[in-house]
């Protein structure tokens, strides 16, 4: 069964920085785009950074550029999002998601999705 699971979200003060982890099982995330999105309450999802199946091509949303970086690990089959400088709006459930074509922030052609973790900014 092909799964992808996202790890990491916690509660963090502004200012302060987490890693989410997004695990693959039942495939090789090697083989696809990666993809960060982030959902907010009563917003919609928004793209939030893709990086290609090799790692050497990544974008970010203008909102978290200079702040988040994407990467991947393919040999532990996981990708990562190290988020620095945290905001109180940055606070959503963020999922990763597969794509056996290339990644968009706009998510329309993405062809798996994990459930999310949720990371919480606040004081």
């Amino acid at each position: 069964q092909l799964q992808l699971v996202e790890s990491g979200g916690g509660l963090v003060q502004p200012g302060g920085s987490l890693r989410i982890s997004c695990a693959a099982s039942g495939f090789t995330l090697s083989d696809y785009y990666i993809g960060w999105f982030r959902q907010a309450p009563g917003q919609a999802r928004e793209g939030v950074s893709c990086i290609s199946s090799n790692g050497g091509k990544t974008n970010y949303a203008d909102s978290v550029k200079g702040r988040f970086t994407i990467s991947r690990d393919n040999a532990k089959n996981a990708v990562y999002l190290q988020m620095n400088n945290l905001k109180p709006e940055d606070t959503a459930v963020y999922s990763c998601a597969a794509a056996e074509g290339i990644c968009r922030l706009s998510g329309i052609n993405m062809d798996y999705w994990g459930k999310g973790t949720l990371v919480t900014v606040s004081s």
